[in-house]
């Protein structure tokens, strides 16, 4: 089999360091061949974000553009339905085929709330899953709802090396360093006209001061 392809599906609103160092870490730390970023375009788990898909697709572009392991899939941006991970790991089978192993990147919180998502148990059989956490906070299975806890059990893969044999189907954990960022900090910090530099790429700064955005009517 190939090397395992890292998912990254968020709304990016707007996307910034954390997210970037997220990715990176994910391909040395799992043995990623890379990562498709997949900003949502409706995300149906969150509020409307601020801006369009359009303007959040176009800052993650910029975002990634000088990393040659990063890609950019913007169908969910160019979709009207609703951004479902589960529906989006089922177009990425049909074009990428079902032996290509895949694995989707979350973070715990995330992780912990899956059994929210749409058809979540669909997804363990699409792709592995990789959750990050704050170093020295592992995934403790006693926190997580009863029917995770159950499928994380089961699934979890304590070699890396194991994502490469299957195409999906397993679980596997990385600690990533800890940077204090957040997109609804930055927003906050916008709206108020006060400075986020280094908290954010500046070609994304450039983008939103340029487009005007995230700022108080």
């Amino acid at each position: 089999m190939s090397e395992p392809i890292g998912l990254f599906g968020g709304t990016f609103d707007p996307v910034h360091f954390g997210h970037l160092r997220l990715a990176e870490e994910a391909i040395a730390q799992l043995g990623l061949g890379g990562v498709r970023w997949i900003p949502a375009g409706n995300p149906p788990h969150r509020g409307t974000p601020q801006v369009t898909a359009e303007q959040r697709l176009a800052m993650v572009l910029r975002s990634t553009a000088d990393n040659p392991r990063f890609s950019v899939d913007p169908a969910e941006v160019e979709a009207t339905a609703p951004s479902y991970t589960v529906h989006t790991l089922e177009r990425l089978r049909r074009e990428l085929g079902s032996e290509q192993p895949l694995v989707l990147l979350v973070g715990a919180d995330a992780f912990a709330g899956l059994t929210s998502w749409h058809r979540w148990q669909d997804i363990l059989a699409l792709t592995h899953v990789a959750v990050s956490h704050r170093p020295g906070f592992p995934v403790e299975i006693g926190s997580l709802p009863t029917a995770l806890a159950d499928a994380y059990g089961k699934r979890r893969l304590a070699d890396i090396g194991g994502l490469k044999v299957a195409p999906a189907g397993r679980i596997v954990t990385f600690a990533m360093t800890q940077l204090a960022i957040s997109a609804t900090q930055i927003r906050k910090l916008l709206a108020n006209q006060l400075s986020a530099r280094y908290l954010l790429p500046d070609s994304v700064l450039d983008y939103i001061s340029s487009h005007s955005l995230y700022r108080n009517p």
